[in-house]
């Protein structure tokens, strides 16, 4: 359902969030000043003893500083009442006398669709825990003992049976009322290729449901009783509710535990994710039967800033960790990471706790080991130096991983790491020659006559300083060491890093602003939202947002983040540039916000590309010479211009105002407006 403008905002003015929440809490009056509307009780989301939940009633916001839980009084409904959004605003509007708008047909049958297939979800939940403790369910619960999964982790992780029937499931739904249509689209029954009754996908086999973030039961995992299986393991197919590249075995209670200082570790299976939740690590999730994908890896460092990814110890644990790390680099940014525990050969993590416990599994977790000694350890492993083009191949190697790291910083200190694991390896770490110093893996960056590797072994880029270097008979040392950075270079390259910066972020709101008021659009554009380099921490917040609730429809999509990034929302829409753009005022022309956020997703991607050559630049500053950093600065400066004057190649007529946000926008740009004027 969409809401008209306007209407959350009435409801929020008309309703108190310390009323709300004072109905769930006990508030702390030593702490709380009840005149300001400062607010304190123990958090009602988890135990405590001491008050950390903090109610801001003039502003409208909760958070507890233990916990970390926050948002406003429509989320504090969803949350301690198990609601939807709609229900939260309808039972605040009941409370404040304000009516609901009309619902628009065609959204309010989306979300009946998906209600329906929840509904049908939780039905076969039923349904297979009943036939665990069926007697057609022997065999399974003497598996379950087996294993050591008590009746508590059962009912916790409502685990159940699939007898094997051709129609069990399909039979016990149909007789609860629900339509053949609605069974096969939830994934739980396939059609066979004549025209007969659809039949059960999930036979012979133990139960695992998959739940959302929200707690909704969206697929199965299944593990075959038979060990002659085609499949040992079966996921339900994709369907409106489950997209297996975006979901997690235990997200939600994940979460939860994350959020109370927990690690957030990452393994392969079902069990795996069980055993280590009871033995009391539960921030454990598990990937959906593949690799772990992008927007899971996005998923996971929203959840943790450094989850450790805990694979079996054995050939193909190892290659699945490498997999990890190779879809990391490029997504890697300061303060997010992966961090690798490799668990003994054959063995997994539910192996690893019942041969030794606990407090072994909490040990290899806490000896997990950064990404870069895996990654220097597939470089070097099995392989012999004993010549310079081994040598160089290993240069290559490397140089071509640590390549892909977009953010200069990150990648500016994996070369110094690696620098010094080559000096290990080689055995340099003697003193150098004269005439070779200034050695530092440095990858990236465009430089004239290229980079290479210096003569005396440490990682380095040729710099380009002039052919007259010959006057310096002592080689490059004492060339640069004659080399001094004249102030003006410095000056220009502070302004240039600067400017591109403050370009980025008014390209970043009027990106984000199209996206919030066009939410569809969002989906469509994912993987520019997650890749584009949002500076300021507001806009983060939204692009965060954006692509948490990104599978929601378009409409409660837009509500969510109108509520949940309210004042972020507000410092973002305040900018002249973002209010009065076409593509923002104008609502109901998908097809013109479609076309200046792509221009504009271009255009962040070169000033972005600008702000890295510099802020490289400068980091090479101190000790090069002037020239050669000159260079790269006006090579950074021609490609800014080239980006800004350029158009998208697309025939397409994008129309008058198109132009003029192009325009506007730039000119925006042009005037520096972020400078203040003498």
């Amino acid at each position: 359902m969409s809401l008209p403008p306007g209407f959350l905002d009435e409801l929020r003015t008309r309703t108190s969030i310390a009323q709300v929440v004072g109905r769930k809490v006990m508030w702390d009056n030593r702490k709380s000043n009840q005149g300001k509307g400062d607010m304190w009780a123990p958090c009602p989301f988890h135990q405590e003893k001491s008050a950390s939940f903090h109610v801001d009633d003039r502003k409208g916001y909760y958070y507890c500083f233990g916990c970390h839980a926050k948002g406003d009084a429509l989320t504090f409904i969803r949350e301690t009442e198990n609601v939807g959004f709609m229900e939260a605003v309808e039972i605040l509007a009941r409370e404040a006398g304000l009516s609901m708008p009309a619902r628009d047909p065609q959204a309010q049958e989306k979300a009946d669709r998906r209600t329906e297939l929840a509904q049908v979800m939780e039905a076969a939940v039923q349904y297979f825990r009943l036939m665990l403790s069926s007697q057609s369910g022997q065999a399974a619960r003497d598996y379950l003992a087996g294993r050591k999964l008590g009746a508590p982790a059962q009912e916790r992780f409502e685990i159940g049976f699939a007898p094997d029937t051709r129609q069990g499931l399909f039979q016990a739904l149909s007789a609860k009322g629900f339509t053949p249509e609605l069974i096969v689209d939830a994934g739980l029954c396939a059609k066979p290729d004549g025209n007969g009754a659809p039949y059960d996908r999930f036979r012979g086999r133990i139960i695992y449901p998959i739940r959302d973030p929200r707690g909704r039961c969206i697929a199965f995992g299944g593990r075959a009783m038979d060990p002659n299986a085609r499949a040992k393991y079966l996921n339900s197919p994709e369907t409106v509710l489950f997209d297996k590249g975006r979901s997690l075995y235990n997200h939600g209670p994940a979460r939860e535990a994350c959020g109370k200082g927990q690690k957030l570790v990452v393994c392969e299976g079902y069990m795996d994710v069980i055993a280590l939740s009871e033995a009391g690590f539960g921030g454990a999730v598990a990937p959906l039967g593949t690799a772990v994908t992008e927007h899971q890896l996005q998923m996971l460092w929203r959840i943790h800033d450094e989850p450790i990814i805990a694979l079996d110890g054995d050939t193909a644990g190892i290659r699945a960790a490498h997999r990890v790390i190779d879809l990391a680099l490029p997504l890697l940014e300061a303060g997010k990471g992966l961090r690798i525990a490799i668990l003994p050969e054959g063995k997994d993590p539910d192996d690893v706790l019942k041969a030794q416990g606990p407090e072994a599994m909490n040990a290899l977790l806490d000896g997990a080991r950064p990404m870069i000694d895996l990654m220097w350890t597939r470089a070097i492993e099995g392989k012999s130096f004993d010549s310079p083009e081994r040598k160089a191949a290993l240069d290559k190697e490397l140089r071509a991983a640590i390549g892909q790291i977009k953010d200069p910083s990150i990648r500016t200190h994996y070369g110094v790491e690696i620098k010094e694991k080559r000096r290990e390896l080689f055995g340099q770490g003697r003193n150098y020659p004269q005439g070779d110093t200034g050695r530092s893996f440095r990858p990236g960056g465009s430089y004239p006559q290229g980079g290479g590797y210096n003569s005396g072994g440490g990682f380095g880029r040729n710099s380009s300083y002039p052919q007259r270097r010959g006057n310096y008979p002592q080689g490059r040392a004492a060339w640069m060491a004659a080399q001094h950075p004249l102030e003006q270079t410095r000056n220009s390259m502070l302004a240039v890093a600067q400017d591109a910066a403050a370009a980025e972020e008014l390209r970043g709101a009027m990106v984000l602003a199209i996206c919030v008021t066009h939410p569809g659009l969002a989906a469509e554009f994912e993987s520019e939202l997650e890749t584009a380099p949002f500076l300021h921490p507001d806009q983060d917040r939204v692009r965060n947002l954006l692509l948490r609730h990104i599978a929601l429809p378009a409409a409660e999509l837009g509500e969510r983040v109108q509520i949940d990034a309210a004042e972020s929302l507000e410092t973002l829409l305040r900018l002249p540039h973002v209010r009065t753009a076409p593509p923002v005022m104008k609502v109901a022309d998908t097809a013109l916000a479609r076309m200046c956020l792509a221009e504009e997703f271009a255009k962040l991607e070169a000033e972005r590309a600008v702000r890295a050559e510099v802020e490289d630049a400068m980091e090479d500053l101190e000790g090069l010479a002037d020239e050669g950093v000159t260079w790269r600065l006006s090579q950074a400066n021609s490609r800014r211009q080239r980006a800004s004057s350029s158009k998208l190649d697309d025939t397409s007529d994008m129309g008058e105002d198109r132009e003029a946000l192009s325009a506007f926008l730039q000119s925006a740009i042009d005037q520096q407006i972020w400078r203040k004027k003498k």
